[in-house]
């Protein structure tokens, strides 16, 4: 008798994750990995940012020149790039961020966020919250 399901597919995937490894080590990326495939996502040079603060119910919308800097409470936002999709695809935003706290033991950031998709990569902070709403210029 064959047995069927997902297991076998899996196996591979699984031993594919095993043999990459992995440095715990490594210091976090100062410039922002390429975007791919690299003809659907277009450069730009302005990110739209909206920023939340969880306790007084303050938001903001503000925009931040890629290589400059912003302040929001205690946080520092430096936007390294952003990037639009090409118009034959379906439209979205993204902006690579890197967010710092300026109070001790607080967590930041560092990495691609996406407008359509806030919850795949974000800032885990317990008083504010950071979007990227879109990119411009």
């Amino acid at each position: 008798m064959r047995r069927t399901g997902l297991l076998p597919a899996l196996v591979p995937m699984a031993l594919l994750l095993m043999a990459t490894p992995v440095r715990a080590e490594e210091p976090a990326p100062t410039a922002p990995p390429a975007f791919s495939p690299p003809m659907t996502w277009l450069a730009r040079g302005t990110a739209q940012l909206q920023a939340l603060d969880k306790v007084n119910a303050r938001g903001t919308q503000f925009l931040v020149k890629v290589g400059q800097s912003a302040t929001f409470g205690s946080l520092i936002i430096t936007v390294k790039g952003c990037v639009v999709r090409a118009p034959d695809q379906p439209a979205d935003a993204a902006a690579w961020l890197e967010i710092k706290d300026l109070k001790p033991n607080a967590p930041g950031f560092t990495g691609w966020m996406l407008r359509s998709d806030p919850s795949l990569s974000m800032l885990a902070h317990p008083i504010y919250d950071i979007r990227v709403t879109g990119c411009t210029g």
